[in-house]
């Protein structure tokens, strides 16, 4: 038996070839995958972003979902054809940061298909522990959302969100379109800022109440939004110097800002704003165990709207149409590989 499989291979290359499955050590399991997501993570990869990390040619992916093929000596918990998913996230558990309970910040954590080898392929092998399980009723390619999900679990507990207050989310991609999501669920009244018109649309078709940051008109919204208040909290998504600026001038007096994209190069921050309303700055990576079961839970119970979210999925041999698509941003949200031996293209 060979496995098939997609590897970074430097350069804005992607190699599609094949091994042989990774039978399980002591304390693992190997999974056939199902779905894989790409994710914004995955294209600074493919641009030679995080050559400091990845060593081609690397498996890369970490949204996905599977069956559980074969269980290492020790593993109790867990049975071949069990639907789960991967935390992608091995700790050094010794660590400051671990041994807080912040296993999630560890000073050393390896991120599976960033630093160790990832899902997009037909067959993984992974410790028992990074496991997280699935409803066996529930759609495995709508489960290849969890981890997403689980990030949008994330930021919204940080964000300590009460219902009835309001919170801007600046930036309408999936993570953001996400965090309004599961924030509206927690009883906040959200708006979400996203100049795409496409992105826009599916967040208005969901229900979300939408606004364009262009043309200088985002305070004037937010005032009569909020009622000349501000917002209690506002999520900074999009990445940009002008979504920072956006996010910290929509807060009410001692709001939150929770900052959730990665920005790879220092920003001007309004510190006079900060002290003149006691705002708040919050940081928020990544996840851990309850977060993942929560997204797990609100994908299960039809809250996270998982078809209409996947715009296509395309077939492992065609992984490179597939980043391709995400990094056009063509009316596109969530793009997915079937990574099943017989998977098929589905253009949505």
């Amino acid at each position: 038996m060979t496995a098939r499989r997609v590897a970074y291979a430097g350069e804005r290359r992607l190699r599609i070839d094949t091994a042989e499955p990774t039978p399980p050590s002591p304390g693992e399991v190997r999974v056939d995958v199902a779905y894989t997501g790409i994710c914004g993570t995955d294209l600074h990869i493919l641009h030679g972003e995080m050559d400091s990390r990845v060593d081609p040619p690397c498996v890369i992916g970490h949204e996905m979902s599977g069956r559980i093929a074969q269980v290492g000596a020790g593993v109790r918990d867990w049975r071949p054809g069990d639907h789960v998913t991967v935390m992608p996230l091995v700790p050094c558990r010794a660590c400051p940061a671990c041994r807080a309970g912040h296993a999630h910040l560890c000073h050393r954590l390896v991120f599976l298909g960033i630093d160790a080898a990832g899902s997009l392929q037909n067959s993984w092998t992974v410790p028992a522990s990074a496991l997280v399980r699935l409803p066996a009723d529930l759609a495995l390619e709508h489960a290849a959302l969890v981890e997403p999900t689980a990030v949008a679990a994330h930021d919204v507990r940080r964000a300590e969100l009460r219902p009835g207050e309001q919170a801007v989310v600046v930036g309408g991609g999936p993570i953001g379109l996400l965090i309004a999501i599961v924030a509206r669920r927690s009883g906040a009244d959200v708006l979400l800022v996203e100049p795409d018109p496409y992105r826009r649309s599916v967040a208005e078709g969901l229900g979300l109440t939408c606004t364009d940051p262009g043309g200088g008109g985002l305070a004037e919204f937010v005032e009569r939004w909020t009622g000349g208040a501000g917002a209690a909290a506002a999520f900074e998504v999009s990445g940009t110097a002008a979504g920072v600026t956006a996010a910290v001038d929509a807060l009410a007096a001692r709001g939150r800002m929770v900052q959730v994209a990665i920005h790879p190069v220092a920003r001007e921050i309004s510190l006079h704003r900060f002290f003149w309303r006691e705002l708040t700055l919050l940081g928020a990576r990544l996840y851990d165990r309850a977060d993942f079961e929560t997204a797990v839970g609100l994908i299960a119970e039809g809250e996270i709207p998982a078809r209409t979210l996947i715009s296509r999925i395309e077939p492992l041999d065609r992984a490179a149409q597939a980043f391709a698509a995400l990094e056009s941003r063509a009316d596109v949200m969530k793009v997915l590989v079937d990574c099943r031996t017989n998977g098929k293209a589905d253009s949505r």
